[in-house]
């Protein structure tokens, strides 16, 4: 936190003087006590500037913070200057709407808050003038955001990856995996574009522990695989291109592809040239999400959603493209991102943990001196695969074989259907051996070498040739032995006459300009082809996600130093420095002459921390205000009643009984029907309430009636003074 956080003082003067008249001057006399006429408000805001500064004065203005206090001031600092139904929202489940409405409404008359209006909207702010002392409340989240280390939590029993919560993390190999089982599974949806029913149970078979409908069209919204009629077809390109990401943005994306997949209408087209820019904004939202986790702590899912609702809000434009924290969290628990305990508790998974740490770990082929093999050939044709091995390796292997299984062990099998199509590919056999020799450590058998060999063979032994063609005259014929051309060679027909793949129309154009070749004949209809931004756009689309976390998200969400979560508790006990300064207060207060309901009001505010000063009890203006009434009280509740009315002030109510129960609203009217008085309510669907229906009850049967003080920066209106 920062003083540049801090609204200037000019600012805050202009907020009090906006207030009515009533509101200005009550507030004043609660510091002054009588104020000579005639008013000048100025001078009075300049004098009340000067008191709050004074030293003494600060001091005990920050004795007076408790921990509840210090929790409602980071969170005005972590939300920017929210509006209260934000504060509520943020709140929600924790502390109820009475509770916390009183709480800020109690900060704003000991001037550590303050409301402003800002496009119709009143947000609640940071005092100015007390910046040194609201500086190191604001500045420490530890209490908005609790979590559990690893160890406290397994003193306790509570640890990850409870069996209800078992989810494959996205890693190299699931996604080698899938990528495996699309390349095979031929006819993929049926006419209604729905996945057929034989292609779920065996997807069910080999990824027991994987949402595969869900995550399979996450990748869609990612561009790696994408739909064709009804066959859904890898993209090898952006498969290689998702390479050049770290482990953790690899998941941080398919997690985003799974939110965009999980909004989508159910019989909405789904691709990914319509989800692009909103995959990106959605991995960055995930991706600062985990930097604010500790991987070796367990956070309350109530955390959790409070730190995606504070990034949400940071990121949103203009209302759209918005999640969820439920969606947020369960996306990322569908990736493996994050695990369960089984209870309320959720954390960075441990098996996805080298994901999470840092985000830098690299997925090129490994380096040749390991200690261990990344595979094993358990049989001529089964190569199991070990959590080591990196992305692009693992790719490989999935573009010559098939996967079998992901369960305890992830296996994949080599046979001449596989074969065959790396081939169609333009991967040899003697690549497919190397690789297979790398990874295994040689331990290879002869068998399977001859074998793989064959099947190359009798491939070639008939030839039927897809590609681009391209001619060379005599006297260009150096080029093709230049190295950027010859790499995309793939065979001489005839001198001069070269075989390129399909797609290699515009590399070859990019290679023959910067030979200085300048004309180039072709056939009409690829004359736009240049024009296609899709090869562009596919190898920049994954881009490196930026771990630098939003305002108001600290770079990691603290815990508290018992690291437990402590309940909320309105009534918390002032720190020992308070507790001595308000006894002194009621000492003070004892000396005095006064009447029993002037010395009642005086030793509210002296208990509600709204004396700072000696002064304050002396030169009082005193006026008593009744606030709340129950049982017998018929009398009190109706005056209660009415002044809520009139104000227009929430109330509180207890309803005794085993039909009873607590309900915030305000009230409309107060009725007479047959003898009795009955209050008309309208619940406040913010505090819990969400019928909306209006609630008639007789004040007889009211155990509790409290009116719930309005913020002095809510109320409208001018009174004469």
């Amino acid at each position: 936190m920062s003083a540049s956080m801090f609204r200037p003082a000019a600012f805050w003067k202009s907020a009090l003087m906006t207030l009515p008249d009533s509101a200005f001057f009550d507030l004043l006399r609660n510091v002054f006590g009588a104020i000579k006429t005639p008013f000048n408000k100025q001078l009075l805001l300049d004098s009340l500037e000067s008191f709050l500064q004074r030293k003494d004065i600060q001091d005990t203005a920050a004795a007076y913070i408790n921990q509840n206090d210090g929790r409602i001031i980071a969170a005005v600092a972590a939300l920017n200057e929210p509006s209260s139904g934000r504060m509520e929202s943020f709140f929600s489940g924790e502390i109820d709407y009475a509770e916390l409405h009183d709480n800020l409404v109690n900060l704003e008359e000991r001037f550590i808050l303050y409301r402003f209006r800002d496009n119709g909207e009143s947000r609640i702010a940071l005092n100015p003038l007390f910046d040194r002392i609201l500086e190191p409340f604001a500045g420490d989240t530890s209490l908005l955001f609790p979590s559990l280390s690893v160890n406290e939590a397994a003193l306790n029993g509570v640890t990850l990856n409870g069996e209800d919560n078992h989810v494959t993390p996205l890693d190299a190999r699931i996604l080698a995996a899938l990528l495996s089982f699309v390349e095979e599974s031929g006819v993929f949806f049926r006419t209604s574009g729905k996945i057929r029913k034989q292609i779920l149970d065996r997807a069910n078979a080999v990824f027991p522990h994987l949402d595969f409908e869900t995550v399979t069209g996450g990748l869609c919204a990612l561009g790696l695989f994408n739909a064709e009629e009804n066959s859904l077809v890898p993209d090898y390109r952006r498969f290689t291109a998702f390479g050049n990401l770290s482990r953790r943005e690899q998941m941080e994306y398919c997690a985003a592809g799974v939110i965009c997949f999980s909004q989508k209408e159910p019989e909405a087209d789904f691709s990914f040239w319509t989800h692009r820019t909103t995959v990106r904004k959605y991995a960055a939202l995930i991706h600062q999400f985990i930097s604010a986790l500790e991987p070796e702590r367990l956070y309350p899912v109530s955390t959790l959603r409070r730190i995606a609702g504070i990034l949400e809000h940071n990121n949103r434009r203009g209302g759209k493209d918005t999640v969820d924290s439920g969606g947020l969290i369960g996306a990322m628990e569908k990736t493996g991102l994050l695990a369960g305990t089984g209870g309320e508790y959720r954390g960075l998974k441990p098996d996805a943990a080298g994901h999470c740490k840092t985000g830098t770990e690299k997925n090129g082929p490994a380096e040749t001196k390991e200690a261990a093999p990344l595979i094993v050939i358990a049989e001529p044709f089964s190569i199991l695969l070990y959590p080591g091995i990196a992305y692009n390796d693992a790719v490989s292997l999935a573009a010559f074989s098939g996967v079998r299984e992901t369960g305890l062990t992830i296996r994949f099998e080599l046979n001449r259907d596989s074969a065959l199509r790396a081939f169609r590919r333009g991967i040899s056999a003697a690549s497919i051996i190397t690789l297979l020799k790398r990874l295994s450590h040689n331990r290879i058998s002869e068998t399977l070498v001859w074998t793989i060999t064959d099947w190359e063979r009798r491939y070639g032994e008939v030839t039927l040739r897809r590609g681009l063609v391209l001619g060379l005259a005599p006297e260009r014929r150096y080029l093709a032995e230049t190295k950027p051309l010859a790499r995309l060679i793939q065979e001489t027909l005839a001198p001069g006459i070269y075989l390129l793949a399909e797609t290699a129309e515009a590399q070859a154009l990019q290679v023959l300009r910067k030979a200085g070749v300048d004309m180039v004949a072709r056939n009409a209809k690829t004359e736009n082809s240049e024009g296609d931004e899709s090869p562009a756009l596919s190898d920049s689309f994954f881009q490196a996600l930026n771990s630098v976390p939003r305002p108001g998200i600290p770079a990691r969400a603290a815990a508290p130093s018992s690291g437990s979560a402590e309940e909320y508790n309105t009534q918390a006990a002032p720190p020992p420095e308070a507790s001595t300064l308000i006894a002194g207060f009621h000492t003070i207060l004892e000396q005095m002459r006064l009447s029993k309901e002037e010395r009642g009001e005086l030793a509210a505010r002296i208990d509600r921390r709204l004396v700072l000063s000696e002064s304050q009890l002396k030169d009082a203006v005193i006026r008593y205000e009744k606030l709340e009434a129950g049982g017998l009280d018929y009398v009190g509740k109706a005056l209660i009643a009415r002044q809520a009315i009139a104000l227009q002030s929430p109330v509180e109510l207890v309803k005794p009984g085993k039909n009873g129960g607590r309900i915030f609203g305000i009230p409309k009217a107060l009725e007479k029907e047959g003898g009795e008085n009955i209050l008309v309510i309208s619940p406040l669907p913010e505090a819990g309430n969400q019928s909306g229906a209006v609630v008639r009850i007789p004040l007889g049967k009211i155990g509790l009636l409290r009116r719930i003080k309005k913020s002095i920066f809510e109320i409208t209106g001018t009174a004469k003074n």
